[in-house]
């Protein structure tokens, strides 16, 4: 009889084992947003009109740290992990002076509506055409990713603008989003609880967005933790610093973001559950201007800016080609949820949505 027994025991020691490794074998994608950067920052480097103008507080600083000799020094100078890393292991889409176009098809070209594009894979201006806290009728790819046997669960969201809680849906999606100034939740470790205690002590400078080393630091200790399987981090600095015409802190955010992102690659690349086995996407919501003129204001963006439907995007993992800058092409921001079922090898993708991209 304990020799049945053992027997038994063993099996589902071993049935467990399998499945842990299965589990583990399956692609992880973690899908990353910078609000409101804009494309010719990503791929110029610092803007020098901007640097000289009334916009720059400090412009020996900015020039000591992010002026090379070359538009490549410049921007390598500005975003390293981008440029040191990504360009030479994966791709980058989005630079329009080798004719590369990345696009919004919305047309509302703010925030909601962007996130909505990308988490669904389909506009909707009919009913996404605000900022409001409103929950989100339509479903994204994290809830059809969560509602699928293979991950269900292993589905995390960590977003510094507060309104992601109801982009996502997280009531009816059942998705944990930490959002704005959430605390984390549940079982938590020595760093958690610290996050929790100073979050509300650094300058809260936007009751709407936290600083996104919170939200980076949040995401990365549940990620240590749970290793979820599906991860969506949402950074909201530069956007909010360009719409104040904060031109030093908006291009600190941008750089400050880039080695935030670079942490976390360092990360999964040394975690054996990740390990030559996570793809990062990484792109936003809208674009903005370049001038300082009403019609190309560099501090907005929105239907009347021009060119602010204009985005990029960089994709980094195992099986994405190492083409470095992509060029001659057209890709749209509807295509990366489908992207990312592509990877995960779901089918969950429906006519509406826009096409995978060929990675």
């Amino acid at each position: 009889m304990k020799k049945s027994i053992i027997l038994v025991s063993l099996s589902i020691l071993s049935f467990l084992g399998n499945a842990q490794q299965e589990n583990k074998q399956q692609p992880n994608v973690f899908l990353i947003t910078l609000d409101g950067a804009r494309w010719q920052d990503v791929f110029t480097g610092i803007d020098t009109v901007l640097l000289n103008s009334s916009y720059t507080q400090d412009k020996k600083l900015l020039t000591k740290k992010f002026v090379g000799n070359s538009t490549e020094e410049n921007r390598t100078l500005l975003m390293p992990f981008f440029w040191n890393t990504i360009a030479k292991q994966g791709q980058l889409h989005g630079n329009r002076n080798v004719d590369s176009k990345v696009n919004l098809t919305n047309k509302m070209v703010f925030s909601y509506p962007g996130y909505n594009e990308i988490l669904t894979g389909k506009a909707d201006d009919d009913n996404i055409n605000s900022n409001d806290k409103i929950y989100n009728k339509n479903i994204t790819i994290l809830e059809k990713i969560n509602n699928s046997e293979s991950f269900k669960g292993k589905v995390a969201a960590f977003c510094s603008w507060d309104v992601f809680p109801y982009i996502i849906n997280d009531k009816r999606s059942g998705i944990p989003v930490n959002a704005g100034y959430m605390d984390a939740i549940g079982n938590l470790n020595e760093t958690e609880k610290f996050l929790n205690h100073i979050q509300r002590q650094a300058p809260i400078i936007w009751e709407g967005v936290r600083l996104d080393v919170f939200t980076h630091h949040f995401a990365k200790e549940y990620v240590k933790k749970n290793h979820p399987k599906m991860v969506y981090i949402s950074y909201g600095e530069t956007d909010d610093f360009a719409h104040e015409g904060l031109f030093d802190f908006y291009i600190k955010s941008l750089h400050n973001t880039d080695a935030l992102i670079s942490d976390l690659w360092d990360y999964v690349q040394n975690d054996a559950f990740y390990k030559d086995n996570t793809y990062f996407i990484i792109t936003t919501d809208h674009g903005r201007g370049v001038g300082s003129d009403k019609e190309s204001m560099w501090t907005s963006h929105g239907s009347d800016v021009k060119n602010a439907n204009q985005t990029w995007m960089a994709i980094l993992g195992p099986k994405v080609e190492a083409l470095g800058e992509g060029k001659n092409e057209q890709i749209y921001t509807n295509q990366i949820a489908a992207t990312i079922a592509h990877i995960l090898n779901l089918d969950i993708t429906d006519s509406k949505m826009g096409k995978s991209l060929k990675l």
